[in-house]
């Protein structure tokens, strides 16, 4: 495929990651947490507190300025942004400008999180103008992300056939993966039967086709990918990158065409690629895909909209082990929000890191060259191994 123009198409690296441990901490902050994986990207990276001249930082976590205070560091870029999944990608493309352009030598991104430490997800999403997380009018206080995913889920089943069982795959085979992930919260096998036996929470949504809700803290070390090929483990770069697509016609936790309010229903089909005209590759280049699975029926969305399968056809390309560690695409190879834990989704990140690095033992994608993190917004990054 001919390349985009593209200059800063491998010009950036994360250089270093950390995460810890994920469970319950009823005895630490989100601070606490996110100070421990800042040292522990530094350990990664061989780089010392004085290398980070930036910080980037979501809310409802640390905050900047404390986090700051509490490591004695002062740095010349600082960003705060916003607590969701669909601002991961573009945190890390605005980190990658910044360090691009300039602004900044080395920027870490940080987060801390407890899980229970501001109630429930639905008080944050009040804060926000309409009330709902999920990108339709919300009608009689049904404002919480899985009643937005069950809408676009039953939109997608009513137009293409299938419901609850054609989940069920997704959830066993991310399981499989975590399976193979020493620091996964859920590591037991589970089968399509225990997926259908697992409770509703909400029409077409079983209990396991929802993610946790655990503590823990994520760190990525972002600089420019000449410095980082000094660094302990040499970074990993990005190669090409595209924003959120946004506006009545999309919905929040699906691709356009599958609301039931303001927008058309209408089939969808790939458009507006540039990540990959951008990274120089195709998606059968694409070694693995990474997808923000707070739900499971996020992952057809993104398998659709990035062209892997045609409109209606991910249900069927996920079964027969197809997306578990050793199938044909393997997607979210440490289990995911589903089964490894909830970072906010910055684990994802550092699971795409340690893959190109070759650290993944039992769950390592053979010669992994490019992964893919793809969401069913349109945003996305293609991360390439450091030649």
């Amino acid at each position: 495929m001919a390349a985009d123009a593209n200059p800063m198409r491998g010009q950036v690296a994360i250089a270093g990651v950390g995460l810890t441990e994920l469970k319950s901490f009823p005895d630490r902050t989100s601070l606490s947490l996110a100070v421990e994986a800042f040292k522990l990207a530094l350990d990664d990276a061989g780089l010392a507190k004085t290398d980070v001249d930036g910080l980037m930082c979501l809310a409802y976590g640390t905050d900047y300025d404390r986090f700051l205070e509490a490591v004695g560091l002062n740095v010349r870029y600082a960003y705060q942004g916003w607590s969701h999944g669909r601002f991961l990608a573009p945190m890390i493309q605005h980190a990658a400008m910044a360090v691009y352009h300039g602004l900044a030598d080395c920027i870490a991104i940080v987060h801390g999180r407890r899980g229970r430490a501001f109630g429930q997800p639905v008080d944050i999403e009040m804060w926000r103008q309409g009330l709902g997380p999920h990108g339709e009018s919300p009608a009689y206080g049904a404002v919480a992300p899985a009643y937005g995913v069950a809408i676009s889920a039953r939109r997608y089943f009513e137009l293409y056939g299938g419901g609850s069982e054609d989940l069920a795959e997704i959830a066993v085979s991310l399981r499989h993966n975590a399976s193979l992930n020493p620091n996964a919260l859920r590591r037991d096998p589970i089968t399509v039967a225990d997926h259908q036996a697992s409770p509703w929470i909400i029409d077409p949504l079983r209990r396991l086709d929802c993610c946790q809700n655990n503590d823990g803290g994520a760190c990525l070390l972002i600089m420019s990918a000449d410095r980082a090929r000094d660094t302990l483990k040499g970074g990993v770069q990005l190669l090409g990158m595209q924003g959120v697509h946004a506006g009545p016609e999309y919905h929040n936790f699906a691709h356009v065409g599958l609301g039931v309010a303001q927008q058309s229903v209408f089939t969808y089909h790939p458009d507006n690629l540039r990540v990959y005209q951008q990274a120089g590759i195709d998606q059968s280049d694409v070694d693995s895909v990474t997808v923000y699975d707070a739900f499971s029926p996020v992952i057809l969305y993104a398998l659709e909209r990035f062209g892997f399968c045609g409109p209606g056809e991910a249900r069927d390309f996920v079964k027969k082990g197809r997306i578990a560690v050793g199938g044909e695409l393997p997607v979210n190879t440490s289990g995911g929000l589903l089964s490894e834990g909830h970072v906010v989704g910055w684990n994802l990140f550092v699971e795409i890191v340690r893959q190109l690095r070759g650290e993944c033992g039992a769950r390592q994608v053979p010669d992994a060259r490019f992964i893919q993190f793809a969401s069913f917004l349109g945003d996305s990054i293609v991360f390439g191994r450091q030649p």
